[in-house]
């Protein structure tokens, strides 16, 4: 049997009591290591978990799993997975093979970003579709994530904007050369996204990332140091939250009263407040 199993957020005890049995009985357990990071390092899972892990870093994942598959076809393989098994589409398609194979297949689920992400005082049923911000280059900066967060303001809606990482990287010279030498892994901060949405703002024009924007930095979700900070997209670009990993949230206009009142205390200063009374729209 193939098993995903959801780790949460934080570190090696966010697993659930269902996930750490299977984990115990299971002949090899992978860690899915290029989606997302869990906060602490694997050795930390090993000694807590009691088992090897295997690092599956995405050219395992995406182009080698036939081996992961092959040993759930005679055993009981666990696939983990930071937050939740469902929370990118890679592992969708891992199911999908696995079900060409007929392997049966078993899920744990977990806190993911998408749901712990109600700890702004945001609230979960006012968010729109989620964007993801990838790191610029001087000659590649997609703007596609523009539309999608227009499309969620013309509704009124927050949107989840989920940073990039970079992990197990080849620079463009050891890629074409064949070289499997890799990039330091990098991880992009609230600060770099606020930066890259102001200028994509100064070539699309339509307000949409404007720099009174208000909007939400969050680090370390779910772990007992994670921080939030509440500010315009300006201030947001000067800001320090510290490690990573690190998500945003653009503030939609449809918005409730107990939401402001909840991110006053994480405000940068008082002009969230004032901002927020002059341009967005409660629902009392």
């Amino acid at each position: 049997m193939l098993q995903l199993v959801g780790l949460g957020l934080a570190d090696e005890t966010d697993v659930t009591v269902k996930g750490l049995e299977l984990i115990k009985k299971a002949k090899t357990v992978y860690l899915e290591a290029y989606t997302s990071i869990l906060l602490v390092d694997s050795t930390k899972l090993e000694a807590y978990y009691g088992r090897p892990v295997v690092l599956a870093d995405r050219e395992l994942v995406e182009s080698g799993s036939d081996e992961i598959l092959a040993d759930a076809k005679d055993s009981d393989v666990v696939f983990l997975v930071v937050g939740d098994p469902f929370g990118a589409t890679t592992h969708s398609d891992l199911v999908l093979r696995a079900r060409e194979l007929s392997i049966p297949i078993q899920t744990v689920h977990n806190a993911s970003v998408m749901s712990a992400i109600g700890a702004t005082g945001l609230q979960l049923y006012n968010f729109g579709q989620a964007v993801s911000m990838v790191f610029f280059t001087e000659s590649w900066k997609p703007s596609s994530f523009y539309d999608r967060l227009k499309e969620n303001h013309t509704i009124g809606l927050h949107t989840l904007m989920l940073l990039d990482i970079k992990v197990k990287e080849q620079s463009m010279e050891n890629l074409a050369r064949g070289r499997k030498i890799y990039e330091p892994p990098r991880y992009m901060t609230v600060a770099q996204c606020a930066s890259q949405m102001l200028e994509i703002e100064e070539t699309r024009g339509d307000g949409i990332c404007a720099a009174s924007k208000l909007a939400v930095g969050v680090a370390r979700l779910g772990a007992t140091n994670q921080r939030f900070l509440a500010g315009t997209l300006e201030q947001l670009s000067e800001s320090d939250l510290g490690a990573p990993l690190h998500s945003l949230i653009l503030i939609g206009r449809r918005t409730h009263y107990l939401e402001r009142d909840y991110l006053k205390e994480f405000a940068v200063d008082d002009l969230f407040e004032r901002i927020w009374n002059e341009d967005y729209e409660d629902k009392k």
